[in-house]
């Protein structure tokens, strides 16, 4: 096991994996700031990722199948808002249907476009390629890690201090947080927090694509049934832990992306596929008991 934390491989592989969650979670996080209780990031992921490679395919550019996967995601966050927003029906009961919708949706539509089940592979797909740094590529140990990777990767990566930024400064930002905090105040301002909460749903949906696309035309060209494969469910254990702010949401990001990249490895070992499969969650498992345990221990010291 510990070869295979060492191994230059495995970290190379990270990136690749945390991309699609730290997407997703940075769209969460938007939502969970403006107040909005969005679980559906596993429907947006799954959707993004269909849509990546239907773009891809038909345009032979992997930007345009972002782009996409982005108006894809967007869709989606404007579904949301419909039934959440608009029509006032429950948050966990929303999110679940459109988790249910872009499972039963993709499947339909593989088989309705490409006439295939369970895949669909073909050299027709443009990928992502890597982007070589020749300046950070040199750098020993992180070389590796930070150059080779796709352009997803950097675009998620900026992502961190950009939102960090624009939460902190920048007056939609604030809208933002004021709507998930003083919805009142926000509208004793004269701005309506619906306005401002579909804004953010809307944005949840294009990270959430961007994600879904680093799934199908970034780490492999095709797309598979239910490809998400949970990351969204991981994305969504992130906004919690980290209450939608941008850098702690970065780590914990991180910690899950290595957790999958090394599920795969440990195959090679002879354990179970089942365990392998199982790890990530189980990852996600220990830090909200470590976390849950750690408030209540601090919580504990405060009160005496």
């Amino acid at each position: 096991m510990l070869d295979l934390l060492l191994d230059p491989s495995f970290a190379a592989s990270v990136p690749r994996f945390v991309t699609p969650i730290l997407l997703a979670a940075l769209g969460g996080a938007l939502c969970e700031r403006a107040g909005v209780f969005n679980i559906a990031l596993e429907g947006f992921l799954l959707t993004g990722a269909f849509a990546a490679v239907l773009g891809a395919y038909f345009s032979g550019s992997p930007y345009l199948g972002a782009l996409a996967a982005m108006a894809a995601g967007m869709a989606l966050g404007l579904v949301f808002a419909e039934f959440n927003l608009r029509r006032g029906g429950d948050s966990i009961v929303v999110s679940i249907a459109i988790n249910l919708l872009a499972a039963g949706l993709t499947t339909f539509l593989l088989r309705a476009i490409f006439d295939v089940t369970g895949a669909f592979s073909d050299p027709a797909i443009a990928g992502f390629g890597t982007v070589r740094l020749p300046f950070i590529e040199a750098v020993p140990g992180l070389g590796p890690i930070l150059s080779g990777q796709s352009v997803l990767f950097y675009i998620s990566v900026a992502c961190v201090p950009l939102l960090h930024l624009f939460l902190a400064r920048h007056r939609l930002g604030l809208r933002i947080r004021a709507a998930g905090e003083n919805a009142e105040a926000l509208r004793a301002g004269g701005v309506n927090p619906r306005g401002v909460q579909l804004l953010a749903l809307v944005a949840c949906g294009a990270l959430c694509g961007l994600g879904g696309a680093q799934l199908s035309i970034a780490n492999v060209n095709l797309f598979v049934e239910n490809m998400s494969a949970g990351r969204g469910w991981i994305a969504v254990v992130a906004v919690l832990l980290t209450g939608g702010r941008p850098w702690p949401l970065f780590f914990i990001a991180l910690l899950f992306g290595a957790v999958d990249s090394l599920s795969f490895r440990v195959q090679g070992l002879g354990l179970a596929q089942q365990f392998t499969d199982m790890m990530p969650y189980l990852a996600t498992l220990i830090v909200l008991v470590t976390l849950s345990w750690w408030r209540a221990k601090r919580a504990k010291g405060d009160a005496s």
